[in-house]
């Protein structure tokens, strides 16, 4: 198992304790559930709940087909 899909096992998104989809492009990571992108800075997931952007409808649409696509 390589070393980031091992780290997205463990990491959990601190308001609703989901998983996290890795977004390297952005730099962040996701949840879906509640549309909350949370950086990565120098390599350090950033994820206090005051860090979570706000995703809007349509960035959210394009981050699930993103997803959907590297998951196949």
């Amino acid at each position: 198992m390589p070393t980031d899909d091992l780290l997205l096992t463990i990491l959990a998104c601190p308001l609703d304790k989901g998983p996290l989809s890795l977004l390297p492009e952005e730099e962040a990571l996701y949840n879906p559930r509640l549309r909350l992108s949370y950086p990565i800075v120098d390599g350090i997931p950033q994820l206090l709940p005051s860090s979570g952007r706000k995703v809007g409808a349509d960035d959210h649409e394009r981050l699930l087909t993103r997803l959907k696509a590297s998951a196949t």
